[in-house]
């Protein structure tokens, strides 16, 4: 009896795209951040946000690349596992990395189902509007959740010309409004809208059943998602207008490590509570036979 009430009340904590679109329904604002790693996944679901993100900005944070194309299946599901053995309440999405879904559906629904099955996931992210709109059909159809992702899409950053605003005439913000609608009609449970004009994204939210997440897409998005290296101070290469730092995580941790330099530099540490005993006896009894 009490093993199922624990089991009811796990349950109960864990965020699903039910949980997703009853937050909708509801007026609720969901919380997304990234996470690449078993020890950071684990702090940030204790915190408690709804989802937590494996995106293939890894490649910036983790593996120090310029942009997310060299990220690849095999990074991907490597960090993805780690977070899933961190994550017990949060929705963990992966993301599907540059060329993993665009070749064709089949492709699409092969490595989705892999990322699914070799890291425990809970849902899969691809970029992309009417393009991808087979690919979710088809996820869907399969039993893979899918979260799409339309305005600036990083995967097509030498396409776009760079990191760049999207959708700020009538053209282009009309489209943006039809390929929401279309990942939605295609199955998809949740959309992110990255560097959209905050109007627009509200609209766009307004016009959907199924949850907006923004990032650099304003407060009218029913949600919102950061880099956790971004929002912590954490990595500096690049800072994006939208990021909001709320913690400078990096300057502590430069200022500790500097103090463990200095520490065994002059012998302070380790001090004696950082060391073990052994009996004087056995310390005599080795001299002796050594000496």
């Amino acid at each position: 009896m009490w093993i199922r009430q624990k089991v009811r009340e796990q349950m109960a904590k864990k965020n699903t795209v039910l949980t997703f679109r009853q937050a909708k329904e509801n007026g609720g604002k969901l919380t997304m951040l990234t996470a690449y790693d078993y020890s950071t996944a684990k702090l940030i679901d204790e915190a408690g946000v709804n989802s937590i993100l494996v995106g293939d900005s890894l490649g910036n944070v983790m593996l120090g690349y310029e942009d997310t194309i060299p990220v690849t299946m095999e990074d991907m599901m490597h960090h993805g596992a780690a977070v899933a053995r961190g994550t017990k309440n949060a929705l963990l999405i992966i993301d599907m990395p540059f060329m993993s879904y665009q070749i064709s559906v089949r492709q699409a629904l092969k490595n989705a189902g892999r990322i699914m099955k070799e890291t425990g996931c809970d849902a899969v992210k691809l970029e992309g509007g009417h393009r991808v709109c087979p690919q979710i059909k088809a996820m869907t159809e399969a039993g893979i959740p899918v979260c799409a992702h339309i305005g600036m899409t990083p995967q097509s950053v030498n396409a776009f010309g760079g990191f760049k605003v999207q959708a700020k005439t009538e053209d282009t913000a009309r489209r943006l409004i039809e390929e929401a609608q279309a990942v939605e009609e295609a199955g998809a449970f949740a959309v992110v809208m990255e560097c959209v004009p905050a109007a627009l994204a509200e609209l766009v939210t307004k016009k959907l059943s199924i949850p907006t997440i923004g990032i650099g897409a304003g407060a009218g998005c029913d949600g919102q998602v950061l880099v956790y290296a971004d929002m912590l101070g954490m990595y500096s290469d690049f800072i994006p207008k939208f990021v909001k730092r709320y913690a400078n995580l990096g300057d502590i941790m430069k200022e500790a490590i500097q103090g463990y330099i200095d520490e065994v530099g002059s012998g302070a540490f380790p001090a004696e509570e950082h060391t073990f005993k052994i009996d004087e006896d056995v310390i005599k009894s080795v001299t002796a036979v050594n000496s």
